[in-house]
């Protein structure tokens, strides 16, 4: 299946080489206007300058042994899927050709126009379309079946059928105030360095990090009722509500940036400016930042949703669904999702560690070998530099050990419910095991973190005045992310990381073995956990030992300002700068703005500021800094406010955290609470589960606290495991009513079936496994009389796959259609020693001869291509090739000193033979390799 795969890429890519001119020729035929056939060759243009800096920078930066710095780690935890990186490169390319155009027009006219003003509305839908950001600006199509409303897509869309884009991955965030661009549209505030706010300029974040933020490692105060467990809930939840990809590209149209070299604010570079006397020793100036991705359609791209003279200001990519659905163990998007699943399992279950288990119990598989190699090697591995990452639903599931470990357990977790559930139900087929084992993992995340954290952050008060009791599902709440959310308030919980990570042995202590590690040094390292004891002593660490409390004069350690993603022998990073540079870049308003907002009392003075920061000193250096209470930054300005009763945060940010939460609860169909997804009796069993009994089921630990957040000391403060509640899966068990003319449905052979109701009645829906094809009625549904139609049959379809009959039809257009050209594009993949290109010269038959050396077949390794460079070049068959008297030899080709080559295609599967047309010669072939004889 590979193999057809590349034979379809290299087909397509010869097609487009060898014919653009052609196409490019045939547009300007079809439009009759100059102007649009220049967007074309714009528009290609901006695809080889993206494509070529955005994926050849990202392939030399995270390549294997690679990764050197932290800035480059940085980028590879803000790596888009794949899914996301199209939608991301879509967006780049056509903001590049807008931009290009732009500049285009304004050379003729010789004016600095905005490029709406420039061109037309048709040009700008057809830039859209054919940067391929059209399909991800418009409504998808959302299916009608009786399962839509039972398992949740796994891309979150068509949740709300009259606004099916609402929560889905890869939208732009929402915005609940409009951003404040220093250009109106896209310029991040504190890009121009003149441009004032309030009569001053912004103060460099670095400078902000350096005198309001910063704290000493050994200078943090533990927090006296919350565990590490919370802040680490906190991180995890973020990860499956809210992803921002960094723009990867260096080159926007004539005159981007690589963001490692330069220390200038040019797209998409939006550096951080160190002070000369804060300069590490080699005099870096300005710590590496990359701008975030624009959603398609927004920044110049915007005037596709309104009118031509008013930028719709540029918005900003979340990559995962914004419902708390559990993303974080099945991914968001179908690419992820197969990845992650065990395909050959009966039980519905998720890949595992295919060599490492921790006394039997799973552990994270690893990203594939084609994955960027981005994490700390196995220990005691020569010449290693990095090594594979975890692979989970969020790609920064090896970030940090407490985040590893809270994605090990819920993999379990699934695995576990998924073979009980099978157990229970023998008839479910792999596919509804796994839907109804995901369905309970995302519910169970939803009660942890709306029952028992929420109101913790929050307060009671607090809780109940922004979130309040669920009273069902409402289709006018927007359960998007904001962006203010997901950029400033969530971030409170970096306040909360503790410089230590703890390992306990099995009596709660410090691991005689397994000391406790600066954050520093586990930053990325699987092996942390695979050769550290394994789950236990971490779990027992984020259980009995506090979090970092959030003090005004506390804020972030130095682990995290001065030393993130840091490597032997390298710069830093600093995370309170990287958030409020982020801020910025998003264009959030002010601190005031967002008080405002809320209904909170704007602070217009220093006395009006110390009302809200007890820290006298605290708000003396704000204001110093600042100088005006509105230009504060929203994200410190949120983190430095006294907290609310019994809460983890002030008031501004309790209010931002608990409207989103609301819309996250509220504006989700498949919300555990809405009758329609759940049984009364499931719903009960659902609310017995805590984070506590998930811990007791996947670990080894026999004793956990009752409250998994609360801290507490062993074992006074522990319970048995037999003593925490937990689910009766009794509730999921699937019986059919005996009393009615339909029973228990048959079975299909090579079938499979899923039960749901509509409208009152039974429901089945059949589907078919891999290699078979459906005949007969796909969804049956119970009646009076019994099922509707019989159950429908699955028979071998006998049929090629799909993506065979795709490579021979393409195989055949390239052949047929193309024959005149097809030799020049058979040149492009046949390699001579030398790196000239061989001319092609015309002989007596009219053929086109090709002088062809040395070869390279796809797909080859590069070793194996050195090996076959020392060998006779005919011994080894290309994919694709030529002969001629003066170049292939032996088994490849053979022909007469008069003749005129052969010309062949030989694939896998079938062979495309072309003798010269000068009739002095024809083709044989065996099963492997043609030769060419004398007629």
């Amino acid at each position: 299946m590979r193999a057809l795969a590349v034979l379809s890429v290299t087909l397509v890519m010869a097609c487009t080489e060898a014919f653009f001119p052609f196409i490019s020729r045939g547009k300007e035929l079809l439009w009759g206007k100059p102007e649009e056939s220049r967007v074309s060759s714009v528009l290609e243009e901006s695809k080889r300058l993206v494509d070529t800096a955005m994926y050849a920078t990202m392939q030399r930066n995270l390549k294997k042994r690679g990764i050197l710095s932290p800035a480059q780690l940085l980028s590879f935890s803000k790596l888009p899927e794949p899914t996301s990186g199209v939608i991301a490169r879509a967006a780049e390319i056509m903001e590049t050709s807008i931009q290009a155009m732009k500049r285009k027009v304004n050379l003729k006219t010789q004016q600095s126009q905005h490029p709406t003003d420039a061109l037309s509305e048709d040009l700008l839908s057809i830039i859209a379309n054919m940067s391929g950001c059209l399909p991800y600006m418009l409504p998808p199509k959302c299916p009608n079946t009786c399962l839509a409303n039972k398992y949740r897509p796994i891309t979150g869309a068509c949740n709300n059928r009259d606004h099916p884009r609402w929560g889905a991955s890869n939208t732009a965030l929402a915005r609940w105030l409009p951003p404040v661009y220093e250009d109106g549209f896209s310029q991040p505030r504190g890009w121009n360095p003149g441009f004032l706010y309030n009569g001053f300029p912004l103060p460099p974040v670095r400078e902000v990090t350096r005198h309001v933020i910063q704290v000493s490692n050994e200078v943090v105060t533990d927090d006296d009722r919350y565990s590490d467990l919370l802040m680490a809930w906190g991180q995890y939840i973020d990860h499956d509500i809210a992803f921002t990809p960094q723009s990867t590209s260096k080159a926007a149209f004539g005159g981007g940036a690589d963001c490692q070299m330069t220390c200038e604010n040019q797209n998409p570079c939006f550096p951080i400016q160190l002070p000369e006397e804060a300069r590490p020793a080699a005099g870096t100036a300005c710590l590496p930042f990359y701008r975030s991705s624009a959603a398609c359609g927004t920044g110049d791209q915007g005037a596709l949703f309104g009118n031509l003279s008013t930028a719709n200001p540029r918005q900003q990519m979340n990559g995962l669904t914004s419902f708390l659905d559990a993303s974080t163990v099945y991914g968001s998007s179908p690419a992820l999702e197969r990845q992650l699943r065990n395909w050959t399992s009966a039980e519905g279950l998720l890949r595992v560690h295919a060599r490492l288990r921790d006394s039997g119990r799973a552990y994270l598989p690893f990203a594939p070998p084609r994955a960027p190699a981005a994490c700390a090697p196995e220990p005691g591995i020569p010449g290693e530099t990095r090594g594979p990452c975890f692979l989970a639903g969020d790609g920064r599931a090896s970030e940090v050990p407490s985040l590893t470990a809270l994605h090990t357990l819920w993999l379990r977790e699934h695995n576990r419910l998924a073979a009980a559930l099978k157990a229970l139900n023998a008839h479910w087929s792999a596919d509804a095991v796994y839907q109804e084992a995901r369905k309970v993992v995302g519910a169970l995340h939803q009660i942890i973190t709306l029952r028992d954290y929420v109101p913790r952050i929050l307060g009671p008060e607090a809780f109940q005045q922004y979130v309040g009791p669920y009273e069902g599902y409402d289709s006018t709440a927007n359960p998007t992310v904001s962006n203010v959310f997901s950029t400033a308030a969530f971030r409170f919980g970096h306040a909360t990381i503790h410089p230590l990570v703890r390992r306990l042995d099995a009596s709660f202590q410090e691991h005689p073995d397994l000391p406790g590690l600066w954050l520093h040094q586990a930053f990325f390292s699987p092996w942390t956990l695979l050769r550290g004891g394994g789950l236990d002593p971490l779990i027992r660490g984020l259980l009995a030992r506090p979090a970092k409390l959030q003090v005004q004069d506390q804020l972030m350690n130095e682990e995290l300002t001065e030393r993130l993603f840091v490597l032997s022998n390298s710069s830093t990073l600093d995370l309170a700068s990287i958030n409020l540079q982020r801020g910025r870049d998003h264009g959030l308003p002010g601190y005031n703005e967002w008080r405002e907002f809320c209904g909170l009392p704007r602070l217009e003075t220093p006395a009006d500021l110390s009302t809200a920061i007890a820290s006298r000193s605290v708000a003396d250096k704000i204001l110093d800094l600042y100088k005006h209470p509105d230009n504060i930054d929203v994200w410190l300005g949120g983190l430095a406010e006294n907290f609310l009763p019994r809460a983890r945060t002030g008031p501004l940010f309790a209010c931002l955290i608990g409207k989103q939460m609301k819309a996250l609860r509220d504006g989700d169909w498949f919300w555990w609470e809405n009758r329609r997804i759940f049984t009364d009796a499931q719903r009960r069993e659902l609310e017995k589960h805590s984070l506590s009994r998930v811990i007791c089921d996947n670990t080894g630990l026999t004793r956990v606290p009752v409250d998994a957040f609360q801290v507490g000391k062993f074992p006074e403060d522990f319970e048995s495991c037999d003593s925490i509640p937990g689910m009766n899966l009794e509730a999921w068990r699937e019986t059919f009513p005996q009393d009615d003319k339909c029973g228990f449905p048959e079975s299909v052979e090579n079938g499979d079936f899923v039960h749901c109701e509509e409208s009152g009645r039974r429901v089945l829906v059949y589907s078919c496994r891999h290699g078979y094809e459906l005949q007969g009625r796909e969804q049956l549904t119970c009646t009076q009389e019994g099922w509707d139609f019989q159950p429908p049959l699955c028979k071998d379809s006998g049929r090629l796959p799909r993506a065979t009959w795709v490579s021979i039809l393409l195989a055949a257009l390239l052949i047929g259609g193309f024959a005149g050209l097809t030799s020049t594009v058979i040149c492009r993949w046949t390699r001579t020693g030398t790196k000239s290109t061989l001319p092609i010269s015309e002989t007596g038959g009219g053929t086109p001869e090709l002088r062809c050396g040395k070869h390279q077949a796809v797909g080859t390794s590069p070793q194996r291509a050195a090996a076959q460079d020392s060998e006779q070049v005919g011994h080894t068959m290309p994919h694709v090739s030529s002969c001629h008297r003066s170049g292939w030899t032996g088994s490849g080709c053979r022909s007469s000193s008069a003749g005129a080559p052969c010309i062949f295609l030989f694939t896998p599967w079938f062979l495309v033979r072309s003798a010269p047309s000068s009739g002095r010669f024809s083709l044989q072939a065996n099963d492997n390799e043609p030769e060419c004889e004398p007629a």
